[in-house]
This record gives structure tokens, sequence and C-alpha cells, in this order.
């Protein structure tokens, strides 16, 4: 009875290790670009990173061009890239630093200076059923200051509006060049940008596209919209270190296999007195099973051999030179001898 006692235990103290595998460890960070849901869904949005041409086969795959957003009515249009900074380098970012000129993720330009409205961060956030990516630090918020005149000077701008260049945005928004009261502190206030990704299904769709929603009245905090078939829900998949589903029910078969093969020759040896094989558990089922498939073997392999080729080819020879009518023809002259004898 120690014996079971002890199998029993160790096979509860391994399904008690196996599920303290499949628990993730806090000491495992979540992958970058990616995010979990309260529900558990999944969501990876590492393939629409663009990067450059020269980053190496990893990204051969991946889109090595910036993506672009037109402002329409806005009168701005911009580029921006997803979990990394944009892949054509900026220079001379209007209120930021030179170091950090290859964080940028996300800018537009206007009147030739270039405004940067976030910059890189890898921290995708699941919000109920909201993908959300921000970015912060960019340019300093400032106000217009001929931002007031302009508006009332203007004809008010049709929706459907598309600005394809620059020199079309200089000539019908004047006011596009920013400024910076003297109340403004540019230290407190950047420029930010958050962007929210929906799920596209359509199987042609096969890059991210990206549109310009709005701005708050500051143009402080820019707003946009990401269709991508990375942006829906799947299952996560296997961590490193930890034991998976099909893991956990391979563990728990062995562990049942064991039991039942080692507790059984316990019993058949201690309490039935058997030796040999018969100390298996149902040791006659197994021995039955075993004679069942021998004999199906054999009747399978007698089968087969009939339609052997050399063994067809007997049928072809002379009935005179078979071996069977050779044997007849010497019984009919014994008999035939037999005969004579008994005649005389």
């Amino acid at each position: 009875m120690r014996l079971s006692q002890s199998v029993l235990l160790a096979s509860l103290a391994t399904l008690a290790m196996a599920a303290k595998d499949t628990e993730p460890s806090p000491s495992v960070p979540a992958p970058a670009c990616t995010a979990t849901s309260t529900t558990g869904s999944y969501f990876d949005l590492r393939p629409d990173i663009a990067w450059p041409e020269d980053s190496g086969k990893a990204h051969s795959k991946a889109q090595h061009k910036d993506y672009y957003a037109r402002g329409w009515d806005y009168g701005k249009n911009f580029t921006l890239n997803i979990c990394n900074s944009v892949v054509a380098p900026v220079a001379d970012v209007v209120g930021v630093s030179k170091s950090q000129w290859a964080n940028v993720s996300a800018y537009y330009t206007s009147q030739g200076n270039i405004y940067s409205i976030g910059s890189q961060s890898l921290d995708v956030q699941s919000r109920g059923r909201k993908l959300v990516l921000q970015y912060s630090d960019g340019s300093p918020c400032g106000k217009s200051k001929s931002k007031s005149k302009s508006k009332s000077k203007s004809s008010p701008r049709s929706a459907d509006t598309v600005y394809d260049n620059e020199d079309t945005l200089t000539k019908q928004h004047a006011h596009e060049v920013e400024t910076y009261a003297k109340d403004d502190d540019p230290k407190d206030r950047k420029k930010s940008t958050t962007i929210s990704f929906l799920c596209d299904r359509d199987v042609a769709n096969t890059h991210l596209a990206v549109s310009f929603v709005g701005t708050d009245p500051d143009e402080c905090a820019y707003f946009f919209e990401a269709r991508s078939h990375h942006a829906c829900a799947s299952s996560e998949p296997h961590k490193p270190g930890s034991v998976g589903p099909g893991s956990i029910f391979g563990i728990i078969f062995v562990i049942a296999v064991l039991v039942y093969f080692l507790g059984g020759v316990f019993y058949n040896r201690t309490v039935s007195h058997a030796r040999g094989w018969r100390q298996l558990p149902n040791y006659s089922l197994w021995s039955g099973m075993w004679s069942f498939i021998s004999d199906m073997f054999v009747i399978a392999t007698a089968s087969c051999a009939r339609f052997l080729p050399g063994r067809r080819g007997y049928s072809y020879l002379s009935a005179n030179d078979h071996p069977r009518n050779r044997n007849s023809d010497a019984e009919n002259r014994l008999i035939d001898q037999l005969d004579e004898e008994w005649d005389d």
C-alpha cells in the first residue's frame, strides 16, 4: 500500500508543477507592440510596423514606407509609423531637440517647417473593445495669432476638399505658421497623437490604412483611425518556458498510464501472488488482444501472398510437367502391376 500511495503523491505533485508552469510568469514581459484584453483576446501589431529596406532578412516582407494620412479640410497632411519612428528621417523638427529627431513617429509639414505630433511608443493598450496606441512628447503646442483673422476672411471649406501638396496648402491656408504667446509654456504642453485600431477582415487590404479623424481646438492632440487585419483578436501564442495545453494533456495521460500499470503490478504481485507477465493488470485481456493481432497479421499475409507473381506463374506450366500429374501416372502403373500379379 505504501507503494501505491507514493505513486499517487508523485502524480499529484507532477500535476501541480504542470499547472504552475501554465501561469504567466511576471518576470517575462509581453512583446512590444502587442496587447491582451481582459477577455483574453490577443493583438499583435508588429507586422504593421514599417522598416527601412536595409533592416535585414527579418523584416524583408514588412512595409518599407511610412504611412500617410490626408488632412482633407484640415489643411495638413500627416506622416506616421506604427510602434516605430518614421522610416524617412526628419531634421530641424520644431521644438524638439536634435537627439530626439530619430524618435519622431508622427509629424506634419507646414510652411516648410516640420512639427512632431508624437515620439515613438511601443505601448499598445486594449481599452474595452478599442485597441489604442498613443504618442507623446511632440512639438510644443502653440497658438496661431493670425488664426482668428484668417477664419473671418477665408471662405468655408468643404469636407470633400483634398490637398495633394504643400503649395496648395500654403496658398489656401496662410495661417499655418504657428507662434507662441508669452503666457504659453512650451515645456508644459506638447503635441500628442492617439491611434485607434479597427479590425479589417477584408482579404484585399493587405496593408494598414490610416485616416485622420480630427484634433482638439488647441491643435495639441491629434486623433487617427487605422484599419488592419492584424487588429483582429486572436489567440495568444505559446510562451517559451511555459507548458501548453497539449503538453498538459500529455503529462496527464502519462501519469494515468503509470498509475494504472504500477498499481496493477503491485496488486497482482501482493494480493494475487502473480509472477512474470501475469503481474500486468488485465493480463488475459492484453494477451487475447495480442493473439488476435497476431492472427490477423497471419491472415493478411497469407491473403496477400496469393497475389504474388511467383505463385501465379505455376498456372502457365504444362499439365504433363506438373508434379501432381507425375505422381498420378506412377500410381496408375503401380495399380496395373498389382492387378497383373493378382491375375497370375
